[in-house]
């Protein structure tokens, strides 16, 4: 089993980082990190990888579940956003994917954000929605 996670750098990201690594540490499998960037070029980039997996480090440091086995994967947003996190989902087999979601007023409640509901929406597998 795979738990996959849309990871960004905000508080939603960084809520369904921990959420995933909580369900990841209680199914003991293995973490997959979805960093979207906006160029190829920030993709292949070792040091903007670097930077994301340490933040991902420091978050599972801090979290109260025991750290599980995990990996960052990088793709580029050559597209909609939704599309790309849902297709890196499918290419490292997640069972499940996690994505965060900000608060919303009565009527963003209604609708989601646009990328967390396209995600919901065309992604075959569970997706579990954090909110901040």
């Amino acid at each position: 089993m795979t738990i996959g996670v849309a990871f960004s750098r905000t508080p939603a990201g960084r809520a369904a980082l921990r959420v995933a690594a909580r369900e990841a540490s209680i199914h003991q499998t293995e973490l997959v990190v979805l960093n979207v960037t906006d160029t190829a070029e920030h993709a292949e980039d070792r040091s903007a990888t670097a930077i994301v997996e340490d933040e991902v480090s420091r978050q599972l440091a801090a979290g109260t579940a025991p750290a599980p086995d995990w990996q960052v994967v990088n793709e580029a947003t050559l597209g909609n956003l939704a599309d790309v996190i849902v297709d890196l989902a499918t290419r490292v087999d997640a069972e499940f994917l996690v994505i965060g979601s900000k608060e919303r007023s009565a009527v963003g409640k209604l609708v989601m954000g646009s990328t967390v509901r396209q995600v919901v929406m065309k992604a075959p597998m569970p997706v579990l929605v954090v909110k901040t």
